[in-house]
């Protein structure tokens, strides 16, 4: 019978387990991934068999069956810096008080150019944050949002009209409608804050900062053809715009 002629290499099996460490929720695809820029000429179905075999599987939630409904596709933007999406996530440090993050992306990039990360967080902060993004990054044409207190505040609609943005308020109990804020949002809490036990207010801005400027650069995204978000955004083409219907809004 055939006997299989497998050659291990412990060097492979040793980095695969430090970056399962350094990247606790990354799965096999996205390992695979970051082996392959490392340098090593492996197979996905090679690095799922190590991955199986060194205890290293991702832990996942079993999903509620819900019933399937019609969605109406919304036009995807075709470049950077056309819409964003903003929302809030919230956190307690280590002695039980809450803190809140900010966070916004860029819809048709995925990049996430800032987070503000404090113990309150109104309308004045956001605007403030914005202000600073147009200087850098230029005007979007629309800015999607739930209807927090926040959002739905007189400085936000007058700063909005002021620089001719769209305020793009989503369905209440609709998150789906802001799905690329709340994609962002699951791998921000998956990734940073369910895996860090912050003691203090000031670690936990520097920790979510710091993940922040390798999630960018580092962290490959599936929507973007297996490319990190700040590559996909520097060498981003018409060609690259996605098509309208890729996402789905009720």
């Amino acid at each position: 019978r055939y006997v299989p002629q497998r050659v291990e290499v412990p060097a492979l099996r040793a980095r695969l387990r430090e970056l399962a460490v350094a990247k606790p929720r990354w799965g096999s695809p996205r390992l695979t991934w970051r082996l392959r820029r490392d340098g090593w000429a492996v197979n996905h179905k090679r690095i799922e068999r190590l991955v199986r075999e060194e205890g290293l599987l991702v832990g996942q939630r079993p999903r509620r069956k819900r019933v399937a409904v019609c969605r109406i596709p919304a036009p995807v933007p075709q470049g950077p810096d056309e819409r964003w999406s903003m929302d809030f996530v919230r956190d307690t440090l280590a002695d039980g008080r809450p803190f809140r993050v900010w966070t916004l992306v860029d819809d048709a990039t995925r990049e996430a150019p800032l987070l503000l990360v404090d113990r309150s967080l109104p309308a004045a902060r956001v605007v403030e944050a914005l202000d600073t993004l147009l200087l850098v990054r230029g005007h979007p044409a629309a800015i999607v949002c739930d209807n927090g207190p926040e959002f739905v505040s007189l400085a936000l609609d007058q700063w909005a009209s002021q620089h001719e943005i769209r305020l793009d308020f989503i369905r209440p109990g609709h998150p789906v409608e802001n799905c690329f804020i709340e994609s962002f949002n699951g791998k921000l809490r998956d990734e940073c804050l369910n895996t860090h036990h912050f003691v203090s207010l000031a670690e936990a801005q520097a920790v979510i900062e710091a993940w922040r400027e390798e999630y960018n650069p580092e962290r490959p995204h599936r929507g973007l053809g297996q490319r990190p978000q700040a590559e996909y955004a520097a060498l981003f083409t018409p060609d690259d715009a996605p098509f309208p219907t890729l996402a789905l809004r009720c």
